[in-house]
């Protein structure tokens, strides 16, 4: 199985994609607040109104965003989608890009799992608690709570999006293990497991250089749901883990040209 190649970048590269950074945090922060005011109704609402709204208004911005970057997004596989069923949604996870693209860009509305200590950042911890389950890992009770805060957003009817990796994936392979979390709440919940790989946000925000945006695509791909049906937390990871490594590393060689 391949590797990821990781991309070299010249020093004009790296000094232009300085300068995106910057030019992106302004575009970033001075369209927050435009979203944020859009928001407002999130605090007297209840789910899944939040998070339908919640999707509607950072979908929107985050087109705008997209656009004064130079970046564009494609979506692959959005009919696996089937209307009167909810997911659990694993996702590979790259790059800082990752989340400001996944949630919003989903088919429909959904719930991410999130760290509890972006909340807390003025007027973006908004935005962000509002489309989130928030945890802190470091503590049981947040954990056990946040699990049993997961299934109350399937029970209603949302998606919940996981990263099952847990962290960004800094090596050269498609994927990091596995975490259980996301494969025992589908089991627990009888909620299939729709499998979402992103491709190619590490070339755009890439963990080293760090601070570094480069223009390009990203495409998202859902690919067909897996069943928990006489699986274990266990069987479903490895199943899944595979399928998507699989897919990634066909697909990452065919959108570079390399096959």
């Amino acid at each position: 199985m391949m590797s990821e190649p990781i991309k070299k970048i010249s020093t004009i590269q790296f000094i232009a994609g300085r300068i995106l950074a910057v030019w992106a945090i302004i575009i970033f922060t001075s369209t927050m607040f435009i979203a944020v005011f859009f928001l407002l109704p999130c605090f007297f609402l209840s789910e899944p109104h939040v998070a339908i709204l919640h999707r509607k208004v950072t979908q929107t911005w985050m087109r705008f965003f997209l656009f004064f970057i130079g970046c564009r997004i494609k979506i692959k596989g959005a009919h696996h989608f089937v209307k009167g069923e909810n997911y659990v949604v694993v996702c590979n996870h790259n790059s800082l890009m990752d989340v400001p693209v996944s949630t919003p860009f989903m088919p429909r509305a959904n719930k991410t799992i999130a760290k509890v200590s972006f909340s807390k950042v003025p007027v973006f911890g908004w935005v962000y608690k509002f489309g989130s389950v928030l945890v802190d890992r470091r503590s049981d009770q947040s954990r056990s709570q946040s699990y049993e805060e997961m299934k109350s957003i399937l029970a209603v009817g949302l998606d919940m999006l996981i990263y099952p990796e847990g962290t960004r994936n800094r090596t050269g392979d498609p994927l990091k293990s596995f975490y259980d979390g996301a494969f025992r709440l589908a089991v627990d919940t009888k909620k299939r497991i729709m499998p979402t790989i992103l491709f190619n946000s590490k070339n755009i925000l890439p963990p080293s250089p760090s601070f570094c945006l480069m223009p390009g695509k990203i495409e998202m791909h859902f690919l067909p749901p897996v069943s928990v049906e006489g699986k274990t937390s266990k069987e479903l990871k490895e199943e899944v883990f595979e399928l998507m490594w699989n897919y990634y590393d066909k697909n990452q060689a065919l959108l570079e040209g390399r096959i």
